[in-house]
This record gives C-alpha cells, structure tokens and sequence, in this order.
C-alpha cells in the first residue's frame, strides 16, 4: 500500500495506521473514515500527495 504525505510533512504509513485516532494498521489511504485529518497539521486528506 502507498504512503500519502500532507504538505506539512506528516506521512500516513498505511502499515502504522494513526491508532491515537481509531484507524487501525492496514488502513490504506483511500479507506481512511470521513473525517480523518491530519494529525499534525489538521490538513484534510484532499492535500496529500503520493510520498
């Protein structure tokens, strides 16, 4: 599955998922829950870009 790294340099690893907010490992990007932001920034996923 493909990393997605928002513009402030915060990269979703689909391998690590973002457990401080409920998404689970093997989460790929694409099937990240509405609402998910980033968790540094707070950038909406419509700003990441293939790492």
């Amino acid at each position: 599955m493909d990393k997605y790294e928002c513009p402030c340099g915060y990269i979703y690893d689909p391998a690590e998922g973002d457990l401080e907010h409920g998404v689970e490992p093997g989460t790929a990007f694409a099937d990240l829950p509405d609402g998910w932001v980033c968790p540094k920034c707070g950038a909406e996923r419509e700003y990441f870009y293939k790492a």
